[in-house]
């Protein structure tokens, strides 16, 4: 074998491992499964914001509830999925109270200046509003300064949507 071709194979063998690994990351974290460049946290492979969690059910039920198929509405680009028809009817009538602020992106990142997807499961109703965040240290830290970081989120929002695509 000549050293030009083994270089080749070795290569190729390095590929593949750093593809192998970085498949496996995707498939642990959720939140590398999200699209971190769009203004609503949508699930790459499905479309679906905030993983197919009902937006609304954060409010009646308490605690985060899958959606169902049955129950579909696209809104800003994304497909949302609902528990019942009630509940997708209250979100048809009011997207702007059920949807998660910041697009579902943590409060904390975005205070920052960067766009971090929000993980549905971790999650906070503050001010009567649903933040979702990357980990359960940011909300943590959330939690013990709301006023600020929602201020201070707010305050870079703007910038950082100029970041996201439309």
């Amino acid at each position: 074998m000549t050293a030009a071709r083994r270089q080749r194979k070795c290569y190729r063998a390095g590929l593949s491992v750093i593809i192998g690994l970085t498949l496996a990351v995707a498939a642990i974290s959720p939140a590398w499964q999200a699209a971190a460049t769009e203004r609503i946290v949508v699930a790459w492979l499905t479309g679906l914001a905030i993983d197919g969690y009902d937006p609304v059910a954060f409010y009646t039920d308490g605690k985060p509830m899958p959606g169902s198929p049955d129950f579909e509405l696209s809104y800003g680009g994304a497909v949302w999925r609902f528990s019942n028809v009630g509940n997708r009817a209250a979100f048809a009538a009011r997207p702007d109270v059920y949807m998660p602020q910041f697009g579902g992106y943590d409060p904390v990142g975005v205070a920052r200046g960067v766009a971090v997807a929000g993980n549905p499961t971790i999650w906070l109703i503050s001010s009567q509003r649903l933040f979702l965040f990357y980990d359960r240290s940011r909300l943590d830290n959330f939690a013990a300064n709301a006023e600020r970081i929602i201020e201070a989120a707010g305050r870079k929002w703007p910038e950082v949507q100029r970041t996201l695509s439309p």
